[in-house]
């Protein structure tokens, strides 16, 4: 047990709010600090992708003994289901047999997990805008505007976890040496809904993350415990299909009978979402350095913020947690060791996330139609079954394990894809797809690379 400290977390998102349970039980004393009302008292605000729980977020919640509580609200995805066109559904298995990301309300975990928080005596302070951090004393200034005069309140220690636009983060952007960046998509995404039957069934499968590709842009939905799926459209801002040629009723109504066909009998609300929700953007956010000596420390999106194509920006946020916690018990109250160590562990891993998350984008708008893409993955998954010493497919690595780290599944993955580019260049790789002299193809290849 660490000696007790004061400490503030800013920002009571899923990642604030976990930390401070685990801070709690560490034997500190906990406030978490946000601007906005409490979740729980508000009512869903249209802007919220369902989350996608795996390997890595199970790890920081069956630690702190919660994760059997969360999967009561989360629904097994055990595959990806890909509509094409007039064509019959394809469904794409993630992983082995029992393998499943889960879907899971952000709105209604959040809620439940500041109840939990609660009952283990942390302190919510909502409504209570802060605007400053004096980095050195671990003090917050907060008040109702940014002009007026605010209120100090001292601490031990702050923990930023208040977002890609982070307000203790910006303070810390005012020291020498701290590089900041950030870079939009040309990408932004709205959220739209597919309701359950007038029985409370599920219209289109349960067990499955749906996508339909289509290039430059697609749409995706996950299932909710109410029978309905959170249903989202990515697509650019700009251009020949994008949301600003979508101003009218006639011109979206047209668009989704033209791209989506099979979606207009299961959105009967689409007009009216689609009008209702606001256009969202979608930003990579990258810092170093995300802690001030043994005072503050940066946290989830407010350090790494990331596209959500990887379905892993809750998940990284919460593996902060996991690594925090194992430099805690490391290194007891040395508070200014935990945090060099913990922030030297972490960032090549939230860049290699970002990257991974990037790129997943052109395999779920394009690839997933692709039939040399469909054939690469079950070259992959026929060895990897019987060599799974040698080879672990990429999503795997990622998201059903959290043995490797993102930065060591980026570079394994990257060394698969150039074998996996030099195997379907193969003369007739599409009829001898499953024979020995493929086999051996990739055992050689793996070798020269060792």
């Amino acid at each position: 047990m660490q000696k007790q400290k004061n400490i503030a977390i800013v920002g009571s998102g899923l990642v604030g709010t976990l930390l401070a349970i685990y801070l709690k039980k560490a034997g500190h004393k906990v406030s978490v600090y946000d601007r906005s009302p409490d979740i729980r008292t508000i009512e869903f605000s249209g802007r919220s992708i369902n989350l996608a729980m795996s390997d890595r977020g199970w790890r920081a919640l069956e630690y702190i003994g919660i994760a059997d509580e969360i999967k009561e609200i989360a629904i097994p995805m055990e595959k990806r289901a890909i509509h094409i066109g007039e064509n019959p559904v394809n469904f794409q298995y993630y992983g082995k047999e029992g393998e499943a990301i889960y879907s899971i309300s952000r709105g209604v975990l959040n809620r439940k997990m500041i109840d939990m928080a609660e009952g283990f005596g942390v302190e919510f302070f909502f409504e209570q805008k802060v605007w400053d951090v004096t980095l050195s004393t671990a003090t917050l200034h907060i008040g109702e505007t940014e002009r007026e005069e605010w209120k100090d309140v001292n601490f031990d220690i702050v923990f930023g976890a208040d977002g890609a636009f982070s307000r203790v983060r910006h303070r810390m952007q005012r020291q020498s040496m701290f590089n900041y960046s950030q870079e939009f998509l040309s990408i932004g995404y709205k959220e739209l809904n597919i309701p359950a039957t007038a029985n409370g069934d599920f219209i289109i499968d349960k067990n499955s993350l749906h996508i339909w590709p289509r290039g430059e842009y697609m749409l995706s939905a996950l299932p909710n415990l109410d029978g309905s799926f959170n249903a989202i459209l990515f697509m650019p801002f700009e251009g020949e299909n994008s949301f600003e040629k979508l101003k009218t009723t006639e011109g979206v109504q047209r668009f989704f009978q033209e791209k989506f066909p099979d979606t207009i009998e299961v959105m009967p609300k689409l007009i009216e979402d689609f009008f209702k929700n606001p256009t969202s953007y979608l930003v990579t956010m990258r810092c170093f350095p995300w802690t001030y000596k043994d005072k503050v420390a940066l946290i989830g999106d407010a350090s790494h913020a990331i596209v959500p194509f990887y379905g892993h920006g809750m998940n990284a946020g919460l593996e902060d947690i996991t690594i925090l916690n194992q430099m805690m018990q490391k290194y007891g109250d040395d508070w200014e060791m935990i945090f060099k160590e913990y922030e030297k562990e972490r960032k090549p891993n939230a860049d290699a996330i970002a990257e991974l998350s990037y790129r997943n984008f052109m395999e779920m708008s394009s690839d997933t139609a692709d039939e040399n893409f469909l054939l690469r993955k079950k070259i992959e998954k026929l060895f990897s079954e019987k060599y799974s010493e040698l080879w672990q497919p990429l999503y795997s690595m990622v998201t059903f394990s959290s043995d490797k780290t993102y930065n060591e599944a980026l570079q394994i993955g990257d060394k698969q894809k150039d074998i996996m580019d030099q195997v379907m260049q193969m003369e007739n790789i599409s009829e001898k797809w499953d024979s020995l002299e493929v086999e051996n193809k990739i055992l050689e290849l793996l070798k020269t690379q060792k």
